[in-house]
């Protein structure tokens, strides 16, 4: 082989070493990219109503369910849980006349909790919380017990924190508009419910992008969630 025929061979040999670097070097950029999107989409920070974990008292008899009397609550779901007028001297609820349901973000005072009978359950009791309104005196179910089991479920149903301590990083403006019974443009469904209660979404597979109807007690609305933020508000029918 001559001299000039070496070199040549040496150059192409050389060429080829180079491209094969590049494309490896290549591939393995490639594969990076690839794994570090998962990694930035798990460190993306969560929203800060994720972080907030009411308090609990896990009540499980008519004993530890006289904890509510402790401190105020305040309803989850408004317009969802019915109330009776009570009787305190017959400590009986008059379940044939409903008084009302309990308004969303509702603050209450338990003065008692009770067990009765509700009609036409003769085989179980309803554990009512008791509590006062412009002076009467009312009560709702917060469980049952049969056969001696207790079923108490007012952890679902009450804060037994001010939710406005809860919540204290929503801006004034979103608390002015829960205050007030109002959605506005911008608010997200928690936030949303605190203001006009338990609503009705059109879907159940996506909790950030639907619309819900709200009853409101007697005023629907009708509210559209893009990216779990209100987009459009109306009124219902």
């Amino acid at each position: 082989m001559s001299p000039e025929t070496k070199q040549k061979v040496q150059l192409l040999l050389a060429a080829g070493i180079a491209i094969a670097a590049l494309r490896t070097g290549y591939i393995f950029y490639q594969r990076h990219e690839e794994n570090a999107a998962p990694e930035k989409q798990e460190a993306a920070p969560l929203k800060a109503d994720y972080y907030v974990t009411p308090k609990k008292l896990h009540p499980y008899d008519l004993k530890s369910a006289h904890e509510l009397t402790r401190q105020p609550v305040w309803v989850r779901d408004g317009y969802r849980f019915t109330y009776y007028p009570y009787n305190t001297a017959s400590k009986r609820s008059d379940f044939g006349h409903a008084a009302g349901t309990l308004g969303p973000i509702e603050q209450l005072e338990i003065k008692d909790v009770v067990t009765d009978v509700p009609p036409d359950k003769s085989d179980q009791r309803q554990v009512m919380a008791v509590f006062q309104k412009e002076g009467k005196n009312y009560a709702f179910p917060i469980g049952l017990v049969q056969d001696g089991n207790f079923t108490i479920y007012s952890d679902d149903m009450l804060f037994v924190q001010d939710p406005h301590e809860l919540y204290k990083h929503w801006p004034a403006d979103i608390w002015d508009a829960i205050s007030k019974h109002e959605v506005r443009v911008g608010m997200n469904q928690l936030q949303a419910d605190f203001s006009v209660g338990m609503g009705s979404p059109d879907n159940l597979h996506d909790g950030n992008n639907r619309t819900v109807t709200y009853p409101n007690n007697g005023k629907p609305l009708v509210v559209t969630y893009v990216d779990d933020r209100a987009v459009q508000v109306k009124s219902g029918s």
